[in-house]
């Protein structure tokens, strides 16, 4: 056979091998968090989650990895982002909003990218953008916030729109925003070493509300941390608080009780964003009775 011929049929070859993969992600989404399997405790995701919507993302910045978001394509919002719980080292950076390349370009730079304008339409098509926030009423709300997050890249990286929900800004900066720095407290206070977090949305159970016609918007907010190895001379009074604890807030005033009932005596301005703490076993219970999804946040649950 001449050498020609054999070119011609390995090069043959070749772009039959690329064919056959050619919808295969090479980069940061894929199929599953082997990438980033750190920010779970002992590198095991949530298990129990069966829709074919939702898409893994390990978020890249800077060449580093920094959290990792389960993404739902359809909703264009995450479900949950988990990440290792870092005490900030400076005040909250002024940083620009950023979105995943490759939720609209399969072979595209895995990593974040900040927004630019015109954004492109297969951009817009695949994830939310800023746009839809735009008039909305509803705030930009951080799953993994920048607080949580110790350097200067770990707090910049949290700002991309697919670690972000529509939240109401009387629970983002009220009630939630507590929850968010009474777990830094506990951290500092009593874990000796990480603290694993899941923070995540939970849709209407009447089906999803949008906003723009886009974006799901969550009728709760939910988390929980997993803090494996703490002080052994505990308090009887915060005992209950380790290894785990979770906590429910409200997203919308007209929610009804069952959840998370409503303070009275709150302040106008917050009154109806009510959180509630409870234990990882009655988050799971609620997660699973709302999502129809047998969840289980963290291995043996932080046994």
């Amino acid at each position: 056979m001449s050498l020609r011929k054999l070119l011609q049929l390995s090069a043959g070859a070749v772009f039959l091998l690329l064919s056959c993969f050619g919808d295969v992600v090479f980069g940061e989404i894929g199929n599953s968090f082997s990438k980033c399997h750190r920010f779970f405790y002992k590198g095991t995701p949530p298990t129990g989650i069966s829709a074919a919507a939702y898409q893994p993302i390990c978020q890249r910045y800077k060449n580093q990895y920094h959290f990792a978001s389960l993404y739902h394509r359809h909703h264009r919002a995450p479900l949950y982002s988990a990440y290792i719980l870092s005490p900030a080292d400076g005040k909250r950076p002024i940083s620009s909003w950023k979105y995943e390349p490759q939720l609209a370009f399969s072979r595209a730079s895995p990593e974040m990218q900040q927004f630019h304008y015109p954004v492109d339409q297969n951009v817009i098509e695949s994830q939310a953008v800023l746009d839809d926030y735009k008039n909305s009423k509803f705030t930009k709300g951080h799953l993994n916030p920048s607080s949580h997050q110790k350097t200067k890249e770990d707090q910049e990286a949290t700002f991309t729109l697919t670690n972000i929900v529509p939240q109401q800004k009387g629970s983002n900066s009220g009630p939630w925003n507590n929850l968010e720095n009474e777990v830094l407290r506990k951290l500092k206070a009593f874990c000796k070493g990480s603290m694993f977090v899941i923070t995540g949305a939970m849709p209407y159970e009447s089906g999803p509300r949008w906003i723009n016609n886009r974006v799901s918007v969550p009728e709760y907010m939910w988390s929980a941390y997993c803090c494996p190895s703490y002080r052994s001379d505990l308090h009887e009074s915060v005992k209950p608080f380790f290894p785990t604890y979770a906590a429910v807030g409200r997203n919308d005033r007209n929610s009804g009780e069952e959840i998370v009932p409503v303070d009275v005596k709150a302040k106008a301005s917050v009154r109806g964003y009510d959180v509630r703490r409870m234990s990882l076993e009655t988050l799971e219970g609620i997660l699973q009775t709302r999502l129809k999804m047998p969840i289980s946040l963290f291995k043996g649950q932080c046994g």
